[in-house]
């Protein structure tokens, strides 16, 4: 199976586990709900690559070498290469396959071959600590087996989170001046971009979990 395809299937599963389940228990759905289901997936999955940045640094760092000579030897573009790799699927979860994940990343961000850095010390941080509270809240967002008040207020602390920390991670890119050193349009697909994904997100994790405090109940969700 391909990287790139096993990630798309992963997240789709997930996703489609929350709706699927939230159809089964309560017969509708919203489109905060879909969306903010369809982020938790996604967040679940980067947070095991996390764990890998951790778990398998000292091998990140000897590959970033290794992507930038096949760089210049073939002229493809690392990351998109990563993603094409096929895998048997005994190994699909392997973290030193995850860690190239990483190694590649770093050809537009040097940070995570650098275990001085912010970016690679929050990266570890949300792939160890978000994982549970993370499938806590999209449990309560799916069934509200909990008050809505308690789920508003765990929403708040996690996805403040998420957008405080990634907002600071555009600065802290931008202002070491890691922009100069790749170009325009990789700048606004992996920096901006991907990073947008948990800003955007987090901001409308925190709309619908300060409802739920102020409303006492999951109506922003769609139930009634």
């Amino acid at each position: 199976m391909q990287v790139g395809l096993f990630a798309v299937v992963f997240i789709a599963v997930f996703t489609a586990t929350g709706i699927g389940s939230r159809l089964w228990l309560n017969g509708n759905l919203n489109v905060y709900y879909c969306l903010l289901s369809l982020f938790f997936s996604i967040n679940l999955l980067i947070c095991y690559w996390e764990a890998c940045l951790f778990w398998r640094r000292d091998y990140i760092e000897e590959r970033v070498g290794y992507w930038r000579e096949r760089r210049m030897q073939t002229g493809r573009t690392p990351a998109v290469e990563f993603l094409v790799t096929r895998v048997p699927l005994r190994k699909i979860l392997s973290p030193t396959l995850w860690a190239d994940a990483w190694a590649t990343y770093c050809m537009y961000d040097d940070s995570y071959a650098d275990r001085r850095t912010y970016g690679f010390s929050v990266d570890i941080a949300n792939g160890f600590f978000t994982p549970l509270p993370s499938l806590i809240l999209y449990a309560a967002f799916t069934t509200a087996f909990m008050p809505a008040l308690f789920a508003g207020i765990l929403g708040v602390i996690l996805f403040w989170q998420w957008t405080y920390v990634s907002s600071v991670y555009w600065v802290s890119f931008f202002v070491s001046r890691r922009q100069e050193l790749i170009s325009k349009a990789d700048t606004y697909i992996y920096i901006w971009g991907a990073t947008a994904v948990w800003v955007l997100f987090g901001l409308l994790g925190l709309y619908v979990s300060i409802r739920l405090i102020i409303d006492g109940d999951y109506t922003v969700l769609g139930y009634w």
